[in-house]
Formats: structure tokens, sequence, C-alpha cells
């Protein structure tokens, strides 16, 4: 698969999950990309997603740099010395932060939000490695042995020993020299050995590298290629394109960390309307601190906050500049003329008061066509006013955080969601449910229900296989009394299933908001499953419950766990 790149000064704090895609049916293609990244000192995430690995690349690449921005402030204040001086620096920073909460709209109006395409595509060189790591073999030789007369003493020349000393010295010169030849000839062929050796492993060494550069060379023509083909698509209205081209200049619009950006966009092309779901800030991640103090007996730095009034006024001033900077910088990069309209939904999470209980409300809504809109001076209105003006809708008071009705909904559709597969058609009673591929078994646990569900109106959607526990399918159920969201968990075990698989549902039914969970299995259940499940609003249906289901719906099948079994092993 393809890969991404962290470019960060701080690679040591920032935790990159593994990238996953999105299969298309048939499993031919790539239908996007997501992959998940942490900063673990900030305690920062976001999942980011792209069709294309350089959009992804591009996203990653935006986000990163914020985050280093972040990072770099945060140890500034960690850094800052305790005292007088470190309180009036930190004083001057939070003043600068609560007056940037007022130039939010402002500073569009300086940026030019056009993609430029270009800067999408990477025109690196492939970073060669200045040489061969290796040291080039190398040996000295011996010095050659020096011959050198004996000294003849007197009564050796009058014994007449002077021809024999003269021989024997003449010889062992002789023999040192023949050693050393024979050793020079030894040095001399394992030197040229290992100067074969080097030449290979460094001929080895420098094709691999020209081997990564042509790999090198050719993803970045094809990442090229896909930066030109989406530029042509965005240019010739493909609705996918025209989302991602939005998506990247949302990415690129700079906050300057005050939050992280979250948002859904849909494209309806006939009308050339982009929808905009946009997670607004909530009012406690907004600056808020007015001056810091320095405690001179306990050598502290005491931070001083702005009123209650103060951060609500503030809290509304943001949502409000954030609505139209958005619907600003989506119109100005639109030079293919795709969008005619913007709608733009702003929603705030927060935990409410009465209840400890998470909560999402959609606190302003306006839908504004571009002549309209690109008739206004920003650089001179009251954002309120501006918002009001165009017929946008808000509650009096956005602090209060009471949901309105959006102008318009966008669709929700869960992008887990995947095209559904007919199984049942290919049953017959030799077809052994338990020796089923997870992905048909999961696909056949949707058909039934939806079958089931159908005579009331109901639909049931599977979502991407993985085989580990996840949700399997999704039903929705519109009875008024029984009815709801309903987690469907298939498993299609040769074993007793546990009491960990139930508990696994009812953890996975909370956090989807579910009324009910049904967990599917071709074997059956332990005494511990039964008691975990008692009392809640779970069903667990056994080989029995599912074939009994099948025969019900006009499929016929058997489970035959030995059998599956004996074929796995």
């Amino acid at each position: 698969m393809a890969k991404v790149t962290i470019h960060s000064n701080n690679l040591e704090n920032i935790a990159i999950g593994t990238l996953d895609a999105k299969w298309s049916v048939r499993g031919d293609r790539i239908l996007r990309y997501y992959i998940d990244v942490r900063h673990t000192k900030l305690n920062l995430h976001k999942e980011v997603s792209a069709p294309e690995i350089f959009i992804l690349q591009s996203k990653l690449d935006a986000l990163i740099a914020g985050w280093d921005e972040k990072y770099a402030l945060y140890m500034k204040r960690q850094s800052l010395l305790s005292g007088q001086s470190a309180a009036d620096e930190l004083t001057i920073e939070a003043g600068l932060k609560l007056e940037s909460l007022g130039r939010i709209l402002a500073h569009t109006l300086r940026v030019d939000d056009k993609i430029d395409w270009e800067t999408l595509k990477d025109r690196s060189k492939y970073d060669y490695p200045r040489d061969f790591p290796e040291p080039k073999p190398s040996s000295s030789p011996a010095k050659l042995p020096e011959y050198i007369e004996p000294k003849i003493g007197f009564f050796q020349l009058i014994l007449g020993k002077k021809a024999g000393i003269l021989a024997e010295a003449e010889a062992e010169h002789s023999a040192a020299v023949h050693a050393w030849d024979e050793e020079e000839t030894r040095r001399k062929k394992s030197l040229a050995h290992a100067l074969a050796e080097w030449e290979k492993r460094r001929k080895t060494f420098w094709d691999l590298h020209k081997a990564q550069e042509d790999e090198f060379k050719t993803e970045q023509a094809a990442s090229h290629a896909e930066v030109d083909r989406l530029a042509s698509d965005v240019a010739s209205g493909d609705e996918e394109a025209v989302i991602e081209h939005a998506s990247l200049v949302l990415e690129r619009s700079d906050y300057d960390g005050l939050f992280e950006k979250s948002y859904l966009l849909q494209y309806d092309r006939p009308r050339k309307l982009i929808k905009l779901a946009y997670d607004l800030p909530s009012i406690d991640v907004l600056p808020s601190t007015k001056m810091v103090k320095f405690i001179k007996i306990s050598g502290e730095l005491k931070e001083a906050f702005i009123s209650d009034r103060e951060s609500k006024a503030n809290f509304e001033a943001v949502a409000y500049q954030i609505s139209l900077r958005t619907v600003h910088e989506l119109f100005e990069a639109d030079e293919a003329g795709n969008i005619d309209a913007i709608l733009f939904n702003g929603f705030v999470d927060f935990i409410d008061p009465a209840t400890g209980l998470q909560k999402r409300s959609c606190l302003l809504s306006f839908l504004v066509d571009r002549s309209t809109f690109c008739a206004i001076d920003l650089s001179r209105v009251e954002p309120k006013t501006c918002f009001k003006s165009l017929k946008g809708v808000s509650a009096a008071s956005l602090s209060s955080l009471a949901p309105i009705a959006p102008v318009m909904d966008l669709d929700t559709e869960d992008r887990r969601f995947v095209d559904a597969r007919e199984i049942g058609a290919s049953l017959d009673h030799g077809t052994n449910l338990a020796a089923m591929s997870w992905e048909d078994f999961e696909h056949l646990v949707r058909e039934l229900f939806e079958k089931e569900f159908a005579s009331r109106g109901g639909e049931v959607k599977v979502t991407q296989s993985s085989s580990d526990g996840g949700v399997d399918a999704i039903a929705f159920d519109p009875d008024p009394i029984t009815g709801g969201k309903i987690v469907i968990q298939a498993k299609r075990y040769t074993r007793t299933v546990g009491v960990s698989a139930v508990r696994d549902l009812y953890g996975t039914m909370m956090n989807e908001g579910a009324s009910r969970g049904i967990l599917v299995t071709t074997a059956d259940y332990g005494p511990d499953a039964y008691n975990f499940a008692n009392g809640k609003p779970i069903t667990l249906m056994n080989g029995a419950n599912l074939l009994h289901m099948l025969e019900r719906h006009g499929f016929a099948a058997n489970i035959d766990i030995a059998a599956a079994r004996l074929a796995s092993a």
C-alpha cells in the first residue's frame, strides 16, 4: 500500500496509526485512505482522510504544521522561568490571544484562498548519500629486508672464516627476501579479493539507490499525475473532486491553533450547492486568560481570567466570524465556478451541566448564494448583523447552546457502510454456514435482517468487513416504540461464544448510541454470556435460531461445527 510521511521537528511526540483504506466492494480499487494521528504531549488526536495519497499528505502537512506551532508555544510556556518577567510575558501573550479573536474574519481578507496545484506536487530530489559508507580496503607492504654486511673480526679473518660468514649472511638475507616476497604475494592477493568484494558491495549499494531513485521518480510522477487529474476533475465539476478541493481549502485555513478543525462536506452538483456541517470551538477551548500574576510568597504564577460575560461574548463573536470566513474562503477558492451557493451549519459539542452527558447542538445556520455574498464588504461588517442580514438562523444567545433547526440538513451517511451483496440466493441445504467466509457471513446476516425489518420500513446496512468483533451491520427500525438504531454483530464461530463478546457488544451499543444489540453466531453461548445479557437490551441468536430465521425467509442451509473445525484444521 502507499505510504505517507510525517514532517515535524517533534517526531518523538507524534504517534501515527496504520494507514487504512476503504476498498470497493469488488476489492479492485481503494475508495479512500484513513490514518489516525496523535500528539502525545498536547493530547491532540485527529483522523485524516482523503481519496488520494497526495491529498492525504497535504492535509497531514497542514495539520502537523499547526501542531508544531502549538507545541512551540507550549514549550515556550514550560521553559519560562518563574518570576515577574515570566508573568509579564505571559500576560502580553494572553492579551494578544484575546485580541486575535476579533481578527478572525479580517485575517482571511489578507489571504488568497485559491489552491495552487503546483504546490501540491513534490518537487524534492532523491536524497542520495554522499558516499559509500564503507572505507576502501587498503594495506601497506612490509619493508623489504635490507642486506647488512656482517662485521668480520681480526681472528675470523686470520682463520679464513670470512667467506663462510658472508655466505651465511647472504643466505639469511636471501631467505628473508623470499619470505617477504611470499608474504607480499599473499597480501596483494588478499587485498585484491577485499577490493573486489568492496567494489561488489559498493556497486550493489549504488545500484540499490539508483533503483530507489527510479522508484521515487515513478511515484513522484504518479503523484503529479494525480494532482493534475484532481485539478482537471475540479475544473469539470466532478462531485468528489469538488468536495476534496473544498476540504483542501478548509484545511489550509490558518486559525493560529485556536481549535482543531472538523467538518463534513457534501456537494449537490445539479444545484451547485456546497453543504457544510462545521464544528465550532466550544467556549471552554477559547482563550480566557486576561493576565498572569507572580505570587512572590509561593513563587507561583497565577492566572486571572476574563468574566463569564466576556467569555460568552467572545464565543458569539468567534462563531459568527468563522461562519462568514468559511463561506468567503470557499467562494474565493472556487475558480472553476462549481459553487453557486453554500449552506453553513455550525455545530458545537459540549457537556450538558444538567445531566453530565455529551451533547451536540446546531447553533447557527445560513444558506447564501454567491452573488449576494460576494456583494458584501467583509472588511467593514459587524459579523452578527451581517449573518442576520443573510437570513441566518441562530439562537438569541449562542452561549446558551440552545439548538436550532438548520435551514437545511446534510445527508448523514455513515462512511463505514459498504455496498451490500446478496448471499441468500446462493445457499442450499449443503451450505455449511460455520465454514463460510467472514465477509459472506456478515453480508448474509445483513440480508436476513433486512428482510426481517422490511415489513415495517426499516433498513440494514453492512459495514466494512473486519472479523474482529466490531460493528458488522447497523439496522434502523422506524417503529416508534421498539425501534431505533440497532447494532448487529455476526460471529461465525465453531466454539462457544464467551461473555467477553457480549460485553464488547454492550460497549459498542453505548458508543453507537444504539437502542438494542443483536449478536448472531453459528455456535452457542456460554452461561456467563446469557447471564450478562439478562435484563439488557441484547438479543443472543445461536445457530439454531439463525437456521429457523433463514427458513422463515425462504433460505436453506445447515450448520456443521465438526466439519468446519476439520476444514480449518
